[in-house]
């Protein structure tokens, strides 16, 4: 009996350290750019190594399989005038969503090459920013505030039907907030709990944690009062430890008060390495499998990485991107304007 606890004890001390994370340090990377003609990228996603799919400004879809080396496209037109200009795009196992940012929002389902309008908005206000899905039957996309809220639709049944939640429901935004359509990311989920981010004159984080029934609002400390100014981008790696980042559009060497986290879900929010590196930034995400601790943000002034939960970072690449979206914690694909590019770290 002894013996088999001793056994037992050193198995999952073995165990424990193969699992143990490994702090890695990333002075420099090189990225490989993909030139993509005349469309600009803001909404990616990353199926593996060597697939990936985008949605881009001309109405386009494209799709590669192979790293990048050869593409397919699909092109869509709107009753034979309107070309949408997507900046959101998701997948389910079966169909491939893009979403259109102005009047009209145009929100296509794509499934094994058909191409259907499974959800459209008309109006002078109307604006949708991001969106993605919890699982394969629940997606949200997110737009501009209508009467006083965030325009947020909600699907339950895989894409076939959207509905758009009524302002006696969200909860009341401020004159000039809004969200930002930069990288397809001011929405983050972890199981049924969803965070969208806003900017402009307030920068605040809406949370729903049962699945887009109930929301309420809360405040951060992120820089907020003008338009360009606010919150671009959030991610969670876990229910608890999340990060927003953002700052000014129009003055991308400002640093002060453009990042944050949190380690409770999002309910309060402490800046990190204020007035130091980086500056704006469009994109944030956790690299997966890595405890929380590796960190990559991306926008028009480079890519900066953080191995210590965002509390100090490191500038890593002058290229200008505008998303990345991780596959493992080697590889990533990014986007950006009549680009796309992939990251491997090694």
């Amino acid at each position: 009996m002894k013996r088999n606890l001793l056994l037992i004890c050193c198995t999952f001390i073995l165990f424990s350290c193969k699992q143990e994370y490994i702090v890695r340090s990333f002075e420099s990377v090189s990225i490989q750019k993909i030139d993509m003609d005349s469309t600009s990228i803001r909404a990616i996603h990353a199926i593996s190594e060597s697939e990936m799919l985008f949605a881009g400004s001309r109405g386009d879809i494209g799709l590669t399989e192979d790293s990048g080396k050869t593409w397919s496209f699909d092109f869509i037109t709107y009753q034979d005038s309107i070309t949408p200009h997507f900046r959101s795009i998701a997948k389910t196992t079966s169909s491939i969503f893009a979403l259109s940012i102005a009047n009209p929002a145009l929100l296509y389902k794509i499934t094994n090459g058909n191409k259907e309008i499974v959800y459209i908005e008309k109006g002078a206000k109307v604006f949708y920013d991001a969106m993605t899905f919890l699982d394969d039957k629940t997606g949200i996309a997110i737009g501009d505030p209508i009467d006083g809220c965030t325009s947020i639709i909600m699907t339950y049944d895989g894409g076939d039907t959207w509905n758009k939640i009524d302002c006696s429901k969200l909860p009341e935004v401020k004159e000039g907030e809004a969200s930002f359509a930069a990288s397809n990311t001011n929405i983050a989920f972890v199981k049924n709990t969803i965070w969208v981010v806003t900017g402009g004159t307030r920068a605040r984080v809406l949370k729903s944690s049962d699945k887009g029934k109930s929301w309420k609002i809360i405040d951060t400390p992120i820089i907020q009062g003008d338009g360009p100014q606010g919150i671009y981008s959030v991610d969670f790696y876990n229910e608890n430890i999340g990060i927003i980042m953002g700052g000014n559009f129009s003055k991308p060497d400002d640093n002060k008060a453009n990042k944050a986290i949190t380690t409770d879900g999002g309910e309060t929010w402490t800046l990190v390495a204020d007035g130091k590196a980086p500056n704006y930034k469009s994109c944030v995400q956790y690299i997966p499998g890595t405890k929380g601790k590796e960190i990559i943000a991306v926008g028009k002034t480079g890519v900066s990485f953080s191995n210590d939960g965002g509390l100090t970072w490191t500038n890593i690449s002058k290229d200008g991107y505008y998303a990345i979206k991780f596959v493992d914690n080697k590889t990533a694909w990014l986007s950006g304007y009549k680009k796309i590019g992939k990251l491997i770290l090694k």
